[in-house]
């Protein structure tokens, strides 16, 4: 169904156009107006790698297309921040399921992670949905938490243990 492939710098152009596309960045804490500013998220994952915090993958199809993104981020040696992101035309396909099942299980089995934490915008019905259905626990919700053109959202922390 997909393959995961570690995102590299030149994959620029991928991660722009899932960074920069309404649908995603609605809910989602980062974005960028131009391919020029997406460089900033490309080092962002080179130093992941580099201080050992993280690591994130692009999602590609059987047929080579790009599909997201997902990986770990503020990575210690008991937990991580998951993440991750599928472009518009591939939703309701299985593949944020499907993908995050996988590195989900890449954490506590090959990571040897004790925990997994997700930020997660309130209004995100749907990303809540999977987190559920992956057996992560929702343990907080932030109120007002963070300024999202002009209006304050809530974030809510849900927790998986290995």
């Amino acid at each position: 169904m997909f393959t995961l492939k570690k995102i590299e710098r030149k994959d620029v152009l991928y991660v722009f156009s899932g960074l920069s596309n309404p649908d995603i960045i609605k809910y989602y804490g980062i974005s960028f107006d131009t391919l020029e500013a997406t460089q900033e998220q490309m080092i962002w994952y080179d130093d992941l790698l580099i201080n050992d915090t993280g690591i994130w993958w692009k999602i590609v199809s059987k047929d080579n297309c790009f599909v997201g993104a997902c990986g770990f981020n503020d990575m210690t040696k008991e937990k991580a921040e998951i993440g991750f992101w599928i472009l518009p035309d591939f939703w309701k396909q299985g593949y944020a399921f499907a993908a995050v099942s996988l590195i989900v299980a890449f954490a506590f089995e090959t990571l040897r992670l004790n925990q997994l934490e997700a930020f997660v915008d309130s209004r995100n019905r749907a990303c809540l949905q999977l987190l559920s259905k992956l057996g992560f626990k929702h343990i907080k919700t932030y109120k007002n938490y963070e300024d999202t053109d002009g209006s304050l959202i809530d974030l809510e922390l849900h927790v998986k243990v290995a």
